[in-house]
């Protein structure tokens, strides 16, 4: 089909003034230009649209009939064309973000906060999930960018690390550790564990450490959330290896924490965005938006 929008758009115009002249003069065409466009438009369509004499132009009965679907046809492209100029300059759109929970809680709220003060018309959703999770979000496109740890080599995905997020242990006041200042390894594995799940990045930061030195721990608990490990640490269940960024999320008044010698466990936390699907106008200015903040911070 040859004919376009150009061409609906100036058999609306004739419908409307009755005048081939009139409706050139208003699309800023040529007469001899327009009456090619409407016969175009009716040699795609199969059906003569009006009716011409010396005085007037007429819409025949297939014009009539065709006169709205024609304009809901043009209003849905002007509407659409109207939304992708809003998309672009980011007057509107909507952002989903896949993100640790412990980011989710305390480091993300102040950059989408931020980003809101620039773009506030962009909806953002954040779904917070473990590592692996949001790795396969990204993957899988169910969200526009993620905020985590990279676990796993995927060539579909580009990383571009944040900051880094160092693992503490955490015991109670009157637990053996508050004596020692610089406890290592070694010297944790003696306690009993309360663990992260295994799908979690601290959980399995913590397991590849045990492995480099042949160390195993006993551990008494396994749990999900890092406020579920810190209360069982609080009751005595256990100690627990967790990220220092769990002070600024998670109350943890009452207790002791130690930076673990000898072996620097920490976490590089990246955004994650996909290497082969372009990213939408929202989900580039919010990923730029973390990594300028990252290097003013």
């Amino acid at each position: 089909m040859k004919s376009g929008f150009r061409h609906i758009r100036g058999f609306l115009q004739v419908a409307e003034l009755g005048s081939f002249t009139q409706a050139a003069q208003n699309l800023h065409v040529s007469q001899p230009a327009l009456t090619v466009q409407i016969h175009q438009l009716e040699e795609d369509l199969g059906v003569r649209l009006f009716d011409r004499d010396r005085r007037k132009v007429t819409l025949t009965p297939a014009g009539k009939r065709l006169l709205a679907p024609m304009q809901k046809v043009l209003d849905n492209f002007d509407e659409a064309c109207k939304l992708a100029h809003e998309l672009g300059d980011l007057s509107r759109g909507r952002l989903a973000i896949a993100a640790l929970p412990s980011v989710a809680a305390n480091w993300l709220p102040q950059r989408i906060a931020r980003f809101h003060e620039t773009y506030p018309n962009i909806e953002v959703r954040v779904i917070d999930v473990v590592s692996d999770q949001v790795q396969t979000l990204v993957a899988e496109a169910s969200v526009d960018l993620g905020v985590g740890v990279w676990l796993r080599r995927d060539l579909a995905i580009q990383f571009k690390k944040l900051f880094e997020d160092r693992m503490h242990v955490f015991f109670p006041p009157d637990h053996e550790l508050a004596s020692v200042s610089s406890p290592n390894l070694k010297v944790i594995s003696r306690y009993p564990h309360i663990s992260m799940a295994r799908t979690t990045s601290v959980r399995q930061l913590l397991d590849h450490a045990l492995q480099e030195t042949d160390l195993s721990v006993d551990v008494t608990c396994e749990v999900d959330r890092l406020s579920t490990a810190i209360n069982m640490v609080r009751a005595g269940v256990g100690i627990a290896v967790l990220p220092l960024s769990t002070l600024d999320s998670i109350s943890c008044e009452g207790l002791l924490h130690r930076p673990i010698e000898g072996h620097y466990l920490q976490r590089a936390i990246g955004v994650m965005t996909p290497r082969k699907r372009l990213l939408s106008p929202a989900a580039e200015a919010f990923s730029l938006a973390l990594q300028d903040s990252e290097t003013a911070d």
